[in-house]
């Protein structure tokens, strides 16, 4: 059974499909019996007749029931699916309902490519890592999904496979590889047994390399669901780049973030450039056009997730706006701007404490300038690197102090730069949130605020809250209170889980009950 069997939900997928309402982008698929294709709500193709179609919450339910991607309109180019208990504005994470947290959890962590750097994702590992039973994880994951862990894993890199072969000229067996096959043998037989295409048929003569404005690198394209704030998203980065590993460009013609990376996976370093740009920013094509570095092709689908959390292209705006909007009507289309690097994240967030946006700046570029090592890219602005935790957890404390930076925090730093290299505090989205919390708090100069700063922002933790920060005081009007942290709390219970999108908005100075749009600017440590 899948989720989208109730008549009243099935006819609210009919009429998205006949307005190719890209809210509903990836939300769910449409499989068409009368051709055997499964497609995204936006696609363009004529609509089929209601008779003619079923409705899936997930790409791998619709493809276990038999149904092969639509070569147009690109299944795997869809938004990734919120959890199947947020659709349609049920109310996601009940506490009553553990068996909904425990699948949403599991397929969180199968979609996150870098827990798996050093094992194989199997139902046995991915029991392991949440605590339960492999018969457990696999019965409640098929209740909740329609398919079990390793279809739904599978459907992914199938859909990964198709997305490079069709968007890039790498090899058939670096496709293979990046999307998680053991070998070109299995990958063939999967694809051709999944799809009845050999993966040759999908390459396209002179696959999207050497266009635009960068004459080098592999280009791949991401979507996401409207609304989207693209300016308040590209402006917060702009208050914030560091000159030397990142730039950003706001121009009519061209707004687009552009840094430098260094990524680890398992033992090996990858390091080189990337650039995403919104392409038709304001109109209906809602996508990204993300470009990387020849030298990170061997971790592409890596780095899309990265860029993908980094620009938050995932959330869900009908189910945070089914929440928030009554309380901050003109921020419908704002996003948490995430990290690309959970550890440059938590550097730079612990430099901000109790200092200007600017100040803080300040101090980063200081630090990139004296510990981030030299690259060679086409894009003028980027030629450093940010420091490696090697780096500054070996750096001297004078070395630090020289840069204006503080005992404390030089103390700070280094403990959470020790932390990572030492694999024993993960920053990136698949990390369990209340143990790396803990973690962070244990470190002597690192206090709620900035757990859970790096919470929302790198672990991608949609339920954040810094409860004592003063400027969220202020832009909820409970700064004059004698325990404004306790009041903001009990203010915010209403907006669980997705209280991280509702600080960004307080903090974007989009005021409760509004009566007219503000230019925003976000002023956020």
């Amino acid at each position: 059974m899948t989720a989208f069997e109730t008549e009243p939900i099935d006819d609210a997928c009919y009429l998205a499909v006949k307005a190719k309402d890209a809210r509903f982008d990836g939300r769910f698929f449409t499989g068409v019996t009368s051709t055997g294709i499964y497609c995204r709500p936006v696609c363009r193709v004529r609509t089929p007749k209601r008779e003619n179609c079923r409705f899936f919450a997930h790409a791998a339910q619709a493809e276990r029931a038999g149904f092969r991607p639509c070569l147009r309109c690109r299944p795997e180019l869809a938004p990734r699916p919120p959890a199947l208990s947020h659709a349609f504005g049920v109310r996601p994470w009940s506490i009553q309902d553990a068996s909904r947290i425990l699948a949403d959890q599991a397929a969180r962590l199968l979609d996150t490519a870098e827990v798996w750097a050093d094992e194989a994702p199997t139902i046995r590992a991915l029991a392991r890592r949440l605590g339960v039973s492999d018969r457990h994880l696999r019965r409640i994951f098929e209740a909740q999904f329609g398919v079990s862990p390793m279809q739904y894993l599978q459907t992914r890199r199938l859909l990964t496979a198709k997305q490079l072969l069709t968007d890039t000229t790498l090899s058939i067996m670096q496709v293979a590889c990046l999307s998680g096959f053991a070998s070109v043998r299995r990958f063939n037989a999967a694809f051709a047994g999944h799809y009845a295409l050999n993966p040759t048929q999908l390459r396209r003569e002179g696959a999207s390399r050497g266009v635009g404005a960068l004459h080098q690198g592999v280009d791949v394209k991401l979507a996401y669901r409207p609304p989207y704030d693209v300016e308040a998203m590209l402006q917060f980065f702009a208050t914030r780049q560091i000159t030397g590993i990142e730039d950003v460009a706001l121009e009519s013609n061209n707004k687009s973030i552009s840094k430098t990376v260094r990524l680890q996976i398992g033992n090996r370093v990858y390091v080189g450039w990337l650039q995403a740009r919104f392409d038709g920013a304001g109109t209906s094509r809602n996508r990204v056009d993300l470009r990387v570095s020849d030298s990170l092709c061997d971790v592409l689908p890596w780095l899309m997730a990265r860029v993908r959390a980094m620009l938050d292209l995932d959330a869900d705006p009908h189910a945070i706006n089914s929440l928030l909007h009554d309380r901050f009507p003109l921020g419908d289309g704002l996003r948490v701007p995430g990290a690309l690097d959970g550890f440059e994240l938590a550097v730079r967030a612990v430099l901000g404490q109790q200092i200007s946006v600017a100040a803080a700046c300040t101090l980063v570029a200081r630090l990139v300038a004296q510990f981030g090592e030299p690259i060679n890219t086409p894009v003028a602005a980027l030629n450093r690197l940010f420091p490696t935790p090697a780096g500054l957890a070996t750096a001297s404390g004078d070395g630090l102090g020289q840069l204006g930076i503080v005992k404390q925090r030089q103390t700070a730093i280094q403990a959470i730069a020790s932390a990572v290299l030492q694999e024993r505090l993960p920053l990136h989205a698949g990390a369990d949130v209340p143990a790396t919390i803990a973690a962070l708090k244990a470190i002597p100069g690192v206090g709620d605020w900035t757990a859970q700063y790096i919470a929302m922002r790198a672990l991608r933790w949609p339920d954040a809250f810094p409860a004592g920060d003063v400027a969220l005081h202020k832009a909820l009007g409970v700064n004059d209170s004698r325990n404004p942290a306790k009041e903001v709390q009990a203010l915010a219970a209403a907006w669980q889980p997705w209280r991280s999108y509702a600080v960004i908005r307080a903090w974007a100075g989009t005021p409760a009950l509004a009566p007219a749009r503000q230019n925003i600017t976000i002023a956020i440590k």
